[in-house]
């Protein structure tokens, strides 16, 4: 006979199933937690190696710059006008008394004329003055000399008057009224003494006067002729006709600049040092100058107290001669000699960092096949070096290339 059997639970075996998946995926988790992360790697060839070093270390800082000339000589308008002829082009070599523009102004001659006529009136005027004042001169001596003879004959007939008084001939009021005719004309001779002295004062005066008005007409005169003459534009200095940005028929105003004339054998460096770098830049400091067809050894000759968009000028003289293709405006880039170190320890300059900060570098470990993040106090910094003052010693190999895709790791893999 059959024994009846109970179904089996299936409920209670999915449950059992179910915890145990449930206790492995916890262990699993927990297990993984524990791990450490995997080490990055990288391409041994692709990070910028460097070796710690110790010997002289030289602090220099690097700008761009250009070859501009000691001297410029900038030509400028006297006076308005129109252009009129251009004898001269850009580049030609030239002469203080080189012509290199012709204009043209009517109203500029008409000045010199009116000027020129205004000065001889004035000649005119002082001669005519001179006449007349010698004439009139001249009239007070004859009236001076009328008197004085008056005088003398009335002094003659006072001296009968007496005698004829003595002898009874004349009476003693004619005595007396020829006697007062001679002392009148003592006082009339006195002065017209006088007004002849007043005359030569007042003449000599008055013809002072008047030369110094010929004297003003006079410089006037030349003034309006100069301003013919640079009508005529002259160079003004040897050199070169660098810029001439003119055309026939372009009307400029007085003081407008015209041309520009250099000397191309006489040019120096003008560098834009970062300001961050130039707070140490003096005049005197050695410098040396790469136009990409040479180097040229220089020294710095002036430093802008000022800076201009984060950069900072500092003229650099040049003290060899120019290789061949040197011209005004050629691009150049400066590299000056801050400061020597004797006996520092450094390596090449890594990508980021500041002087005097302290920034995290990889250093190579376990022969090369790791590199570990180590904190490293930077010194001053030079053009591709930079002091190291603590956190590395010398013969140490660290990566300088950027690393800031692994900020958040301190260890490479190096395959």
């Amino acid at each position: 006979m059959d024994i009846p059997r109970q179904p089996a639970d299936r409920r209670r075996k999915h449950l059992i199933i179910g915890g145990a998946g449930v206790a492995l995926a916890i262990l699993t988790t927990a297990g993984l937690a524990t791990l450490k992360p995997a080490v990055p790697t990288l391409e041994r060839g692709s990070p910028w190696i460097d070796s710690v070093r110790r010997g002289p270390l030289v602090i220099e800082v690097r700008g761009p710059g250009t070859l501009v000339p000691e001297q410029i000589r900038w030509v400028t308008a006297q006076t308005a006008g129109r252009v009129e002829r251009k004898l001269v082009q850009p580049g030609q070599s030239v002469t203080p008394e080189t012509v290199l523009l012709v204009l043209s102004n009517p109203d500029v001659q008409l000045e010199a004329l009116q000027a020129e006529r205004q000065l001889g009136q004035a000649q005119s005027d002082a001669v005519n003055l001179r006449v007349s004042l010698q004439t009139q001169r001249l009239n007070q001596q004859a009236v001076l000399a009328t008197a004085e003879a008056e005088h003398r004959e009335a002094r003659r007939q006072g001296v009968a008057a007496d005698s004829l008084l003595a002898k009874e001939l004349i009476s003693p009021f004619e005595a007396a009224r020829l006697k007062d005719r001679a002392t009148e004309l003592a006082t009339r001779v006195e002065v017209e003494r006088k007004r002849l002295a007043l005359y030569d004062g007042v003449i000599d005066s008055q013809l002072v006067m008047q030369r110094a008005q010929v004297s003003r007409l006079r410089a006037v005169q030349d003034f309006q002729r100069e301003r013919v003459r640079s009508m005529e534009v002259r160079a003004g200095a040897a050199g070169v006709l660098q810029d001439m940005p003119l055309e026939v028929g372009q009307w400029v105003q007085s003081g407008a600049t015209l041309a520009r004339v250099i000397e191309p054998g006489r040019l120096k460096a003008v560098l834009r040092i970062p300001e961050t770098q130039a707070k140490d830049l003096t005049v005197g400091q050695r410098a040396k100058i790469d136009t990409r067809n040479g180097i040229i050894q220089g020294h710095v000759v002036r430093v802008d107290p000022g800076a201009t968009n984060a950069t900072v000028t500092a003229d650099v003289a040049l003290d060899g001669p120019l290789p061949r293709g040197a011209r005004p405006d050629l691009s150049v880039d400066g590299t000056i000699e801050i400061d020597r170190v004797d006996n520092a320890l450094f390596v090449g300059r890594p990508a980021y960092g500041e002087a005097n900060g302290t920034v995290g570098l990889f250093r190579l470990v376990e022969n090369g096949k790791f590199a570990e993040r180590v904190p490293v106090q930077l010194g001053r910094t030079s053009v591709n070096a930079v002091e190291i003052r603590s956190g590395l010693n010398a013969g140490d190999k660290v990566i300088v290339s950027d690393m800031s895709r692994y900020d958040g790791v301190d260890r490479v893999r190096l395959e």
